[in-house]
Formats: structure tokens, sequence, C-alpha cells
């Protein structure tokens, strides 16, 4: 059977659900669209003229390859097809930017045909997306003498493949539509549970909030059919809990206009606002597709006399409205004052939306084309040995003479590109910085492989340290959709240079490690930034950024990154721990402690530089790990010296078990590691470069002082989902002590797992279920408890030390790799579940509590169907716990009283965590 049949046959399945036919990206089939196009009398000659010309993925892909060449033999005039002439061959090349068509367009314009020369030439002065092997053929062009290579650097020393775009629009008409109320999470946007379809674009777009979200949207168009629909998380933020590229490309596909016409499915420029702004790294993803998010600031906190907050009975502050925008209300954005207007009235200032560098996104179509557009204007103007012009905004660069330097200045300073030597910035400069550690996980890395194919990237950049691919999120469960995405994803990530956690020659055993976990084993170096393609990529070493998918292919492909160097807020702690605290408590005191020190979330887009530097990286990743939820931009661990040379110990004999098991490649990335991090080691053990520490005079946004003293029982991280202020429902804001469920609230299912969980976590749980035996005399779970490990590392310890004996005598389900599940539960008996390293619950998208259930977790997680759905009895809600509440309330089948609770941990030693006697 023919690849063209199987399309067809993919078309009519695609036709009965309501698709259109899928974009194609394999050249095979390319090559049999052609041979119909080249028979006029094929009864297929039409569709194939419309596939071929609207439906090939550009940049790198196979098919882009094929039809790059069939374009250039109707340009040379080796081929005739009467419905594309040479005119508008040239115009499809320079729709496919990048990778096969530059290959051509430079063949073209560098031959000897002087007329197609320079038609050549014109359209390869609109393109950005050229490699090394691309620069390095026009610069040895222009060297032998060629006008034409001439020519065209000219141009791109002016940069006229920017300069010669339309100018953004002065004034940008919308019409809002309020997606929900409180803060909108990404999973609304493009839920877990959907992540199998998420580099299928029209498929995934189905799953955008819901189908009366679609409906309600697509008449505001119809409406409206001269502005834009701008999606709004009314008294919320916009796009919490992750940077997710799937779930900008789904808004911008239902309210953003296509980017070229013959590329399906690919939008850009959509507009969202946020009662509270948005999310940092959603912003970041929205300029990647040179989109606009607006901080609404539509709702104020209601004042006194005195200036004062006005509480309501609960103590929470009353907000009022500023200005209204109920779904339908027609605003417009005004580029050049830079404010929101109602008809003529001013309603706030958004000048943070449209800074000159968001503006240069808004007019190139995304941040990628001023990114590769910068460096190819730098690289044209040092080859032609001319002055380069100022183009493109410049990047802001602050700095305060006397002012020392917090933690993550120290690091951009000592990472950044293009700075003058000598030159010390700090917070509010943008910075173009190398990237250290880049990782990408299995849920967004097909979308990740998309983008890198879209912009010309075949090979992992040099300057970066180390790079993996994990196959966590898609571990729980070996089923159909895992078995066709993940071995690509696996094989296109080696081969462009990645660790991957599957061998695509099947020589090592499958990983299914917690990417969060390997990353943190990986970075080897405290000043090293790191980029990963999930929210959570949270560090105990160096800095890390959660990213979208986009924003990590840029990461790979270039080993840089930019972005502003963020505030900081200062976290110290003071009093000591209670014998019966567990680590995690400190996580939630945390939190709970800034929100009654400040009644505001002055985390929110910064960094937090924490001190706790007594702690391990396994057990401080606890706490880094959870600053995603604390809606911070990232987070920093202050180190001693000696923990961090032992942390990096340990980092190493991983790094090691890595290359034992087979997993480095034929640039020895994982060796490379392992002699950066006896480096390191040598630099702190001479007092040449100790662990990474602030500036006793840097300066800071809030400096918070959590009391230890203060803790005296575990504390839980509540969805609250029955809040009569919708807004107030899944934040990560409402955390409360134990002893206010009374011992009384039913749990249905305990999850101990995900990232937030270390090795001492499952020996914790090992130690928890002997001490219940002796004072129950045996052990029954009430409700199931879901164990998952987040590395098989842990699980090898565990073996080897006993531990995953003790846990097996109580267990009723051990994972079996060699026989892996291929259907997700639906129901759970009340037993123990020992499941696969990898994410499980946490994600969503494969393993689910059953509907309606409460949820005790270790998770991170408490979005509103993330880990539980809605059943229509009652709302599922996850609550997040520390690893000894979650068992106990799982032999309880309740939460436990603290008295319980004390006799359960008895002799448990939770955490060593002591303060740093100086921070």
């Amino acid at each position: 059977m023919s690849y063209y049949t199987d399309y067809l046959n993919e078309i009519e399945l695609r036709t009965a659900n309501g698709l259109h036919p899928k974009p194609v990206e394999d050249g095979a089939l390319v090559q049999e669209i052609i041979s119909h196009i080249q028979n006029s009398g094929s009864e297929h000659r039409k569709d194939c003229l419309d596939f071929f010309i609207y439906n090939v993925i550009p940049g790198t892909t196979s098919a882009a390859g094929v039809k790059a060449k069939f374009l250039k033999e109707i340009i040379l005039g080796n081929e005739v097809v009467d419905e594309i002439s040479p005119e508008f061959a040239f115009e499809l090349l320079s729709h496919m930017k990048g990778g096969p068509s530059i290959e051509v367009l430079l063949d073209l314009a560098l031959g000897d045909d002087s007329g197609i020369a320079s038609s050549a030439a014109d359209v390869l002065k609109t393109q950005v997306f050229l490699y090394e092997a691309d620069t390095d053929r026009l610069k040895a062009a222009y060297e032998a003498g060629n006008e034409i290579a001439k020519d065209i650097l000219e141009s791109y020393a002016k940069a006229e493949f920017f300069t010669k775009l339309p100018d953004v629009a002065e004034e940008i008409k919308v019409v809002t539509y309020i997606a929900a109320e409180g803060d909108i999470s990404t999973d609304l946007l493009s839920p877990g549970n959907q992540a199998h379809s998420r580099s299928d674009r029209e498929l995934h777009g189905k799953c955008l909030i819901s189908e009366e979200a679609q409906a309600e949207i697509t008449a505001l168009k119809e409406a409206h059919p001269d502005k834009s629909v701008m999606l709004v998380a009314e008294k919320g933020t916009m796009g919490v809990g992750s940077s997710r590229m799937s779930g900008v490309n789904n808004v911008a596909l239902w309210t953003g206009k296509q980017a070229s016409p013959y590329v399906p499915f690919v939008n850009i420029f959509p507009i969202v606002g946020g009662t509270n702004g948005i999310s940092p790294i959603f912003q970041v993803t929205v300029g990647v597709t040179g989109g606009i998010g607006i901080d609404l600031k539509n709702w104020v906190k209601k004042t006194d006399a005195d200036g004062n907050p006005v509480l309501n009975d609960a103590g929470d502050p009353v907000l009022e409205q500023v200005y209204s925008v109920d779904t339908g209300t027609v605003l417009t954005i005004n580029t050049k004052t830079k404010k929101l207007y109602n008809g003529d009235k001013e309603l706030v200032d958004i000048s943070s939306a449209l800074t000159p560098q968001k503006l240069e996104f808004i007019k190139a179509g995304g941040s990628y084309a001023v990114v590769f557009g910068k460096k190819l204007q730098t690289f044209a103007a040092q080859t032609l040995g001319v002055q380069m012009p100022a183009v493109f905004a410049p990047s802001t660069e602050i700095s305060h003479e006397g002012q020392g330097l917090t933690a993550v200045e120290k690091i951009f300073n000592r990472n950044a590109v293009g700075v003058a030597e000598g030159k010390v910035l700090h917070a509010g400069s943008d910075v173009r910085v190398k990237v250290n550690i880049v990782g990408s996980q299995d849920t967004t890395g097909l979308m990740t492989a998309q983008e890198l194919e879209a912009m010309a990237a075949t090979v992992i950049s040099p300057t970066v340290d180390g790079a993996y691919q994990s196959g966590c999120h898609t571990a729980s469960v070996w089923d159909s959709k895992a078995q066709a995405n993940i071995p690509k994803l696996m094989s296109f990530m080696n081969k462009f240079g990645l660790i991957t956690a599957r061998d695509p020659k099947g020589v090592y055993h499958p990983m299914t490690d917690v990417i969060h976990k390997v990353l943190n084993d990986i970075t080897v170096d405290d000043w090293a930034i790191i980029i990963g393609g999930d929210s959570h990529t949270r560090m105990s070493k160096g800095v890390a950024f959660g990213a979208d998918s986009g924003t990590v292919a840029l990461a790979l492909a270039t080993g840089e990154a930019t972005m502003p160097i963020p505030e900081s807020v200062k976290v110290t702690f003071k009093g000591g721990m209670k014998p019966h605290m567990d680590f995690r408590d400190v996580v939630h005191a945390t939190q709970a402690q800034m929100l009654k020190q400040f009644g505001e979330n002055v985390f929110q887009g910064r960094i937090i530089e924490v001190h706790i530097g007594t702690l391990l990286a396994d057990q401080a990743f606890t706490f880094t790990d959870w600053t995603a939820e604390m809606k911070a931009k990232a987070s920093i661990c202050i180190s001693e010296d000696e923990t961090l040379i032992e942390s990096l110990e340990i980092a190493k004999s991983r790094i090691q078990i890595m290359i034992d098991k087979g997993m480095d490649n034929a640039a020895k990335t994982l060796q490379g590691l392992i002699d950066k991090a006896n480096a390191r080691i040598a630099e702190i053990r001479s007092g040449e470069k100790p662990a990474l520490k602030p500036d006793a005079n840097a300066k800071y946004y809030a400096e918070v002082v959590v009391d230890l003293d203060q803790i005296d029982e575990p504390m839980i991280a509540d969805p609250d989902v029955n809040n009569p202020d919708v807004s107030k429902r899944y934040t990560h804001d409402t955390i409360r002590p134990i002893s206010y469920y009374g011992a009384e609230k039913k749990v249905d299912l305990g999850f101990v797992g995900s990232c937030m969980v270390h090795k001492g976590d499952l020996i914790i749980v090992a130690q928890m279920l002997k001490n219940l035996e002796e004072i129950h005399g045996k052990v029954e779970f009430k409700a199931p408890l879901v164990v998952a490990p987040p590395t098989y590392n842990i699980v090898d310890e565990l073996k080897a030390e006993g531990s995953w004996e003790i846990l097996k005598k109580y267990a009723g389900f051990e994972f079996d790799d060699a026989n892996p599940k291929t259907a997700a539960r639906t129901k759970y008996d009340n037993i123990l579940y020992l499941e696969r390293p990898g994410c499980n619950l946490c994600m969503g998208n494969q393993e689910k509590a059953e509907k309606g259930d409460t949820v005790m977790a270790t998770s991170t997680r408490l979005f509103q169907g993330r880990v539980v759905e809605d059943s229509d009895e009652k709302k599922g809600e996850s609550l997040l716990a520390s690893t000894p509440v979650v068992v106990l309330s799982t032999v309880l089948g309740r939460t436990p009283s603290s008295d319980e609770y004390k006799a359960a941990v008895k002799g448990i030693d939770l955490t060593e965590f002591a303060p740093p006697l100086a921070s």
C-alpha cells in the first residue's frame, strides 16, 4: 500500500472526527504527492496540488526537503507545473523558513543564471533562520568576489529582514472573553491528560477550555471580525503552573492569526490578560508567538480612610472593580501611548506588555525571528567589516555603583554574552546568557522537536554542557499513544545530541526518571543556568527556569537564552525544627508566613534566594521545586561549602551510573560533566571560588524570615474547592494546619511521588508502615496508597539497603518493567501500589485518581482536573502534604489528629534541616 493511500485513509478517519488532513512531514509521502502532480491524468492531482502547496510542514522535516528540491526544479525550468510558476515557487520557498529551503535559495542565488540569482537573493534577504553551514557559504562567496553574496550581506547588515516588515498597528481592537475567574492554569488551555496530541495542533486545539467556550469564542470572532479576542483571567493570573507552549498555541489557534497561508494550524499573535497579570514563564511563551500579555489591574484592594486594606470576615482583602472586562467588552490597545482604552476612556497603563523588545517580537511574528535576526546582522556586519547600524531596541543595562549583587545577579553577570568587559549589571537589565544545562520532557518534547525543525536546527550547540530528554511524563502507562510518540522523540533527540532516557538502539534499559531529578544531578556547578521544558525546572544548584518547548529548542540550538535579570526575595530561617515535623512543612510555612507578613505574594515573578545551605541537593530540591507554585520565576539555594561538595559527589556518582548503563554519547557529554564537577570541587576546596553567596550589600525586593518555632503541626496546601469566592479556589496560597480538619476529612487516595520526594521520603514510608504495624498489630489500608519513586537510582539504593523489601511486604502491586502497564487504572483497591519511577498521578495525562476523590499527595499539583477530576456528585480535590501525612491518611482513611500523627512518626528522623549559623 502506498504512502498516499495510507494518507487518504488517515484523512477519512480525521474527517469523521471533524478534523482536516494532518500536515505532511514525511518526505516519502511528498514524493508520491509530487508524482500525482506530474501526472496530468491522475484523479488525485488537484488534491495533491493543495497538499503540496498548503499542507507541508516547513523547516528541516524530510517533507520540506523534498518540497524545496521540487520547487528548485520548477524555478530552473526542469519541471513545469502550470499552477506553480517560478515566481510562486519562490514565494513558497520564502515561507519555508530555513533548512532545505535556505540551501536551495543559496544554490540559486550563487548560481550562473543572473535573473534567478537576483530573485533568490530577494527572498534570502527576508530569511533569518541561517546556520553556520549557510553563512559560511555566503562568506566564502563574498570573499570570492560574488556580487550577489555581497548584496545579501549588505541587506543583512542593515537588518532589512526586520526593518522592511510592516510596523505594529498603533491601535489594536480587542473583544474580551473571560476564560475563568481566578488563576487560570495552563491545564485549562492545554490539559495534561491530552499531552499525547500536542504535536497535532488542530487535534490538540479541541481541548482548549471546553467545547462551549470554543463556540463562544467563535461567536465573538464572527460578531467582531475586525477585532482580536482577548482571553482573560478575571480576578486572577493568566497561565500559572507552567509555560506550556501548547497552551499558547491553542489560544493562538482559536484567537490569533495564521502565520503563513502555506502552513496550517500555526497561528501567532494571541492576546491574553489577567487581573494580576501573566505568569512570568507563560509571558515568555506568549512572546514566542509574537503575542501580547496584559496586566489588567481591573480589580484592586479596597482601602479605608487611612489607606489600610479592608478585610472580609475570612480576613481576606475586599476587592473592588476599577473597570469591567466582562465577556464581549470592546477595548483598544494603543501601542504608542501604551495604554488600554474603552472608547476614549483610559483604563490602565500597559507599558510592561509593550516594551520595545516585546513590540519587536510582535512585528517579527515571534521572538525567535528577533533572536536569529540579531545574530545574522552581527555576522554580516563582521564579514563586511562595517559598523552595525542600531536597528533593534537596545538592551536595558542597569548598574548601581556601590551596590552588591544578589545570587542571581552574580550568575547572570558570569554567564552574560555581549556585555562590555567590566560592566556589572543589576536586576532589570536585559541579558543574553549562556545556558549550561537543558532539559526536554516527553510530553512537550515532540513540540520541541517541531520547533527545532521549524528553526532549521540539526545539532545541539557545542556550548551546552549537557542536555537530557526524559521519559517520565509517559512512564506510568506504555500505551499505544506512548508507543507511537516516544521512540520517535527519543530517536530525534538522540541524533540531535541529547542524552536520552530511552536508547533508540535498545542497548540500555529505558529510564523513566523524573526529569527534574536528572537535571538536578547533571547540574554540577552552582553558577550554572538551566533551561527546562517544564515549570518545575527548579534546581537546588545554579538557577533554573521552566520554559516553553520553543525556548528549550532555542537553548538547544543556540546555547543561549535572553531575559531580564529578575529581582530577588531573600528567605532565611530562625528557630528550630520540632522532631515530629517534616521539611515539607517548612516549605508550606514559608508560603503561609510570607503571605501573612506582606499581605500579598512578594515571590511572584521574582527569584527566591533561599538560605538553606545545610541541606544536600536532594533535600533542598523539595523547597526549590515548590517555588513554581509560589509563582516565583526561579529559586536559588545558597549552600555551604562542604554541603555543596557532598552534593556534587553524589551527583558524580549518579552520572557515573548513567555512564555505566551505556547512556553517554559520542561527545562524552556525561564524562564531561563529571570532569566539570571535579573542577568545581577543587575550586571550593582550594578557596579559589567558594560556594555561591550574595554580597552583603546586595539589594532585595523583600526579605522573608521564616520562624521555625511557629511550625508545630503538619501543614496542608488545600485547593479549597468550595470557597464561595471562585477566584480563591485551586490556588496554592491556602495553607492549613492538620488540626483544621478535626481528624474527620475523608481521604480516598494517597500519593507519594513526583519530583517533590527523594530517597528519604521512601525510607519514611517504610519506617512508618513498621511503626503503624507495631501500633495496630497490622497495616490495613482504608484508602489506596500509590508510591512512585522519582528515579531508578532510588529504587536500586533502597533494594541494596533493605527498605524496598519492607515496602514490598506491605504492597499489593509492584511495577514490572518487563511487562509495563498498557492501560491506565480507573479503579484502585485499598492496597499499596509500588509504581514505576516517573511522574505518575502528578502529571495527570495517564494515571488519575477516581473522579470526585479527595487525594492527599506529596505532589505539587492541586489544579482542577489535574490529579483528579470532578464527579457529578462531588468535586475532586488534591490536598498537598508531607509524606508521613499522606501515608497515615491512607491507613486511617481520613486526615489524622496531631496525636495520631506524632505516634506514627515517633523515632523517625524526618529531616536534618537546621538554619545555617550565618546567612
